[in-house]
């Protein structure tokens, strides 16, 4: 009897084995990395040029959404199988607590300044909250809103290989995602080590976006065997566009990424309102 990797890679025991270890682990870093801020705020220990990881107990928030997120990243993945719309969904999932890591880092930072006049710091962390909370709202809607037409006639030959290319396509990004965490938590470390401890939201999220565009993309191309309505083609279409709005924004600091992240949830949830309005408008013959 074969290794079903299917199952080995994106299945709920997988799944439910990663969760528990990950808020262990969010858990058990969050407590270390507090421990570490109170060393060092008694003076007990002194790590030279990377003491601004350490000079707040806020920066203490850093370490368990980071690992929480890497978990979140995983269950983008799964959902991508599932249909594009709930791989959507997750996305703006993910980007939303990626913005509140953000948060926590840039509070960390007035935290520990010593300079009066903060105020174009407070008003970008207000741009940011007000960026979670659009994102966190279009996460919701995706999650009320979702049709998946492609999931109801999956009794289809034509579509259950598509549903299984699928599989088989998140599988494999499965596979980069381990690859390309590896890879940037140890070039991190090795930055970390030689004092350079810059706390960006670029480190692996860059490079791992660039595979789910890519991802994306081999999704959109192939769903042209199957789906022959214009609708649903710019539908998928306008997802893709606010991904790459998404990678975009991930590289650009400022208020320009938040601004991004902003125009990519108000592209994706205009794109699926008009979707579904469209879906609800069907007769039972046009579905």
């Amino acid at each position: 009897m074969g290794i079903n990797y299917d199952e080995l890679i994106l299945g709920e025991k997988t799944d439910f084995f990663l969760r528990r270890l990950s808020i262990n682990l969010a858990i058990l870093g969050f407590l270390l990395h507090l421990l570490t801020c109170f060393l060092y705020r008694i003076q007990y220990l002194d790590l030279s040029e990377t003491n601004d990881f350490f000079d707040s107990y806020l920066d203490s928030l850093y370490t368990p959404f980071s690992i929480i997120l890497a978990y979140e990243v995983y269950e983008l993945i799964r959902a991508i199988p599932e249909s594009f719309s709930n791989s959507i969904g997750k996305q703006f999932e993910v980007i939303s607590l990626l913005v509140v890591r953000d948060i926590f880092k840039n509070l960390a930072e007035i935290d520990d300044s010593n300079v009066n006049v903060i105020d174009s710091d407070v008003a970008f962390i207000a741009v940011e909250a007000f960026a979670f909370t659009i994102l966190f709202a279009t996460a919701l809607y995706f999650r009320k809103m979702i049709h998946s037409p492609i999931v109801s006639s999956s009794k289809e030959p034509a579509i259950e290989r598509f549903i299984h290319q699928k599989q088989k396509l998140a599988c494999a990004l499965a596979v980069v995602y381990v690859l390309v965490a590896a890879y940037s938590f140890t070039s991190w470390t090795i930055g970390f080590v030689n004092g350079d401890n810059e706390l960006s939201r670029t480190v692996f999220f860059l490079d791992f976006f660039t595979w789910l565009i890519v991802s994306d993309i081999i999704i959109l191309l192939s769903s042209y065997k199957h789906i022959t309505d214009f609708l649903q083609l710019a539908r998928n279409t306008g997802f893709v566009l606010s991904t790459v709005i998404i990678r975009v924004g991930i590289g650009t600091p400022g208020y320009t990424g938040t601004a991004l992240f902003i125009l990519s949830a108000v592209l994706a949830t205009s794109v699926l309102r008009l979707s579904v309005l469209d879906w609800e408008n069907m007769t039972p013959e046009e579905e």
